[in-house]
């Protein structure tokens, strides 16, 4: 693919953190930096204020890109070469739900996006809408590439495949946790090499090097000392109440042997050891960080004037996510290695074969092309089993409209079964259902 100025969509661009984060990476790259940014969001106002910030970059950046803020969804995607989703269906009244319900019935999600009756429910939402994304690309933009930020990440790439779109889910937590892991064991990043494979939120560092040493039996000790047995110090740590302390994850890498890329504070809510009372959490947890809350304090205009201030102090400089990457790989044709959530078809040799799985990708100027893996340590795979299961169920839900399936989907989520019942179960989805009947039309009349 020969690109001079590719022409960027960025669907869902009135939100907040991700449309900015991506613009400021996009223009941190030389060959992209005189794109087009499409930003579409049914919210034009929310997309307006997103270019404003947009503009203030380019102009600081002094590149040639061009904004354009488009009215419906099947312009935003004319010419498009990439196309990068980051909406939230429903925002900030939707996912109230999906976290308030389950609380009545014990269900205490830290955010709600994965698993759980918050995941599923917003998978449910976001599947439908990119089913809309999907059939608008293959009419106007079918050579383009999605990539996918909105969670929940393998239940919507699962999904989007299946409509036949060339997706590749991007997410930041295998970054984040390797740099973590090096910091842990006081070792200079760009020293490390690692593999990683697993379903999104929950892969697994099975190799973990420097040079020729062997890292993996240094995290084990270092971790359990810090965060189990308590006889290492910990280290330095900001205010931020999300720099928890890491011991749901070195008990769960002491379960498996192998560390995984989600923090404490969000795996917490995907198994039924650690959020099933209040004693728990403050036992696996020292500081209590509650997404819901975040993100009502949180102002998309104060959150852009903030990556702005910071870009006329430090630069224009890339964050680290995955998205401009991939696609100054496609320009140019750098080789390059970055991890993405596809579709498994091999690439893991013990999960299924049609789950959406999380792996090292190369990319070059024919794209994100997924590197077989193969076997995962047992025990990982089997924890990874228990997610696709519901990840398969609500995909299939979504898909189908089949509101039994919706039941089974969160019935069989490790928190939830350990601290309800079916019926109360039941009870729950069957509110859930009617209080998000207005982004579900899949479920109207019974299923599809």
């Amino acid at each position: 693919m020969t690109l001079e100025k590719p022409r960027i969509a960025i669907v869902g661009a009135g939100g907040w953190v991700f449309p900015m984060e991506l613009t400021r990476d996009i223009l941190s790259f030389p060959t992209l930096a005189s794109s087009t940014l499409v930003l579409y969001d049914i919210d034009v106002s929310a997309a307006e204020r997103t270019a404003v910030a947009a503009h203030e970059l380019i102009d600081l950046g002094g590149t040639g890109a061009v904004v354009e803020i488009p009215r419906t969804l099947e312009d935003s995607l004319a010419g498009a070469d990439f196309v990068i989703t980051v909406f939230q269906v429903g925002g900030l009244e939707a996912y109230e739900i999906d976290v308030a319900i389950p609380r009545e019935y014990g269900v205490d999600q830290t955010v709600g996006d994965t698993l759980g009756p918050g995941g599923c429910f917003r998978g449910l939402r976001t599947v439908e809408a990119l089913r809309e994304v999907a059939v608008a690309m293959l009419e106007i933009c079918p050579d383009a590439l999605l990539l996918n930020y909105a969670n929940p990440m393998s239940v919507n790439c699962w999904a989007t495949d299946l409509l036949g779109v060339r997706v590749v889910g991007l997410c930041h937590s295998v970054q984040g946790t390797s740099q973590l892991l090096a910091r842990e064991l006081g070792v200079p990043y760009e020293e490390v090499s690692f593999e990683c494979a697993g379903v999104n939120h929950t892969a697994w560092f099975t190799t973990f090097r420097r040079g020729d040493e062997d890292l993996i039996p240094r995290i084990r000790e270092v971790m359990t000392a810090r965060y189990v047995d308590e006889t290492m110090p910990l280290l330095p740590r900001s205010d931020d109440p999300y720099e928890s302390i890491e011991r749901v994850r070195t008990e769960l890498m002491q379960l498996t042997g192998y560390f995984h890329t989600e923090s404490s504070h969000h795996a917490s809510e995907y198994w039924a050891w650690f959020r099933r009372t209040p004693e728990l959490v403050r036992h696996y947890l020292d500081r209590d960080w509650n997404y819901l809350e975040v993100s009502r304090a949180t102002d998309a205009s104060g959150w852009n004037a903030a990556l702005v201030a910071e870009a006329r102090r430090s630069g224009i400089a890339h964050g680290g996510e995955f998205a401009a990457p991939i696609m100054d790989s496609v320009v140019t044709g750098t080789p390059r290695v970055v991890y993405g959530n596809v579709r498994n078809d091999g690439l893991i040799d013990n999960l299924p074969f049609d789950a959406c799985v999380e792996v090292a990708c190369a990319v070059d100027r024919n794209g994100p092309r997924p590197v077989r893996y193969g076997s995962l340590p047992p025990a990982c795979a089997a924890l990874n089993e228990v997610q696709i299961a519901v990840q398969r169920l609500t995909v299939e839900a979504a898909m189908e409209g089949d509101p039994s399936l919706v039941h089974a989907a969160v019935a069989l989520d490790p928190l939830t079964s350990a601290v309800c019942t079916l019926p109360h179960i039941h009870e729950m989805v069957d509110r859930m259902l009617e209080a998000e009947a207005r982004w579900l039309p899949q479920f109207a009349g019974g299923g599809r």
